[in-house]
């Protein structure tokens, strides 16, 4: 971009994943936009810290779940009317939706009705269910950058210009991890075998599916009492979430982190994981995994109804087939996922297998993801700007 005048680029990201991926962008952005530009709008700390000026976190728009929506609705909304007033007053040279498909979309729109160029950072699952949306997203974004390969392909048959931008975990996990470096850095024991569970970070995650991760170490450590375990715990919030959990199970050979959820990744043999973007961070770890999830029962319902695929997990998506268990809802016992997880553990033949087609994934998904999705906000904002 050769302008001099600042420009002011709107954001809105939704999470952790989001946050991360806005992030990644506003690094790439750093050299291509005029001096005294400004990026604003929802973002997380990592945003932030790349100098993002956020006026509400990003956490603010964490939902999960039809059911469990319902109750911060109200709020949400409020957030969006506050934020169209604000961007239609004063109009960014362009905005970019990361995610939070739901909120981002309808904000969207009206921007794009206004004028305003938009841009959506990381397609929603419409491969995967609720393909009907592509008609919605034509309507309010202008381009999607893509971070899954196949994707592209969608989009320029609905009409809706977008490029394939990979994703940014790609390029920030090393291609060939370091089990013992980890254990050195997070003070593990370097020996011995080691399962990282990963039961999420938010309430409704940890009530659902908590108990049963962790009556999955204990069925674990009966049978094997020379596995141990590593938990990485993403706030001191989310460790109060564990305590009664972890009080429960006082015998467990377990080591809560604070953060550090990569280093956990790399330093385990295996993973027990729930359903989300961990799933891919674990494959590009080359990790062999368990997935599950538990959601209410009405959440599952009209999930399931609305799913096009069999699978839900990133790595099972992205291999077209089954590559590592799935095991969700009420098939979702100690004993299940114990039973899974110990063979993921001990299947070396399976351990290569994974290594290789997660080695081929982490091939595909690495791009400069974000010098490619920079160059495209940058251009559609210069073109706003008549330069």
């Amino acid at each position: 971009m050769t302008a001099s005048a600042p420009l002011t680029v709107a954001m809105v990201a939704g999470e952790a994943s989001g946050d991360l991926l806005g992030a990644a962008l506003l690094g790439g952005l750093a050299h291509r936009l005029p001096d005294g530009s400004r990026c604003a709008g929802i973002g997380g700390p990592r945003m932030s810290a790349a100098g993002f000026d956020a006026r509400w976190p990003a956490e603010r728009l964490a939902v999960r779940g039809y059911v469990e929506a319902l109750g911060q609705i109200p709020g949400i909304l409020r957030i969006r009317r506050a934020l169209t007033q604000s961007l239609l007053a004063d109009p960014p040279a362009v905005f970019v939706g990361i995610d939070a498909p739901d909120f981002n979309f309808a904000l969207e729109h009206t921007l794009k009705q206004a004028g305003v160029p938009t841009v959506h950072f990381v397609s929603p699952s419409i491969w995967a269910w609720r393909g009907g949306r592509i008609k919605k997203i034509a309507k309010a974004v202008d381009h999607m950058l893509c971070v899954f390969p196949f994707e592209k392909a969608i989009y320029d048959k609905a009409g809706v210009r977008a490029t394939y931008v990979g994703h940014p975990l790609a390029d920030m996990i090393p291609m060939r991890p370091d089990p013992a470096a980890a254990r050195l850095r997070l003070g593990l024991a370097p020996d011995g075998p080691l399962i990282g569970v990963m039961p999420g970070s938010r309430r409704s995650e940890i009530a659902l599916i908590g108990p049963a991760f962790f009556g999955a170490m204990a069925v674990m450590h009966r049978r094997e009492p020379g596995v141990r375990f590593v938990l990485p715990a993403a706030s001191a919030g989310v460790r109060e979430l564990l305590a009664p959990l972890v009080a429960a199970h006082p015998d467990l050979p377990l080591t809560i982190t604070d953060g550090h959820s990569h280093a956990a990744m790399e330093a385990a043999d295996a993973l027990l994981i729930k359903s989300g973007t961990s799933t891919l961070e674990a494959a590009l770890y080359k990790k062999p995994m368990v997935i599950s999830y538990k959601v209410p029962w009405l959440t599952g319902q009209i999930m399931r109804r609305q799913g096009y695929l069999p699978y839900v997990g990133l790595p099972n998506v992205l291999a077209g087939r089954f590559v590592v268990p799935e095991i969700l809802q009420h098939f979702a016992t100690p004993e299940a996922l114990a039973d899974a997880t110990l063979e993921q553990l001990h299947n070396e033949a399976n351990r290569r297998e994974l290594t290789e087609l997660f080695s081929e994934m982490h091939v595909a998904l690495h791009r400069n993801t974000a010098e490619l999705a920079a160059e495209v906000v940058g251009d559609v904002a210069s073109r706003r700007e008549g330069r």
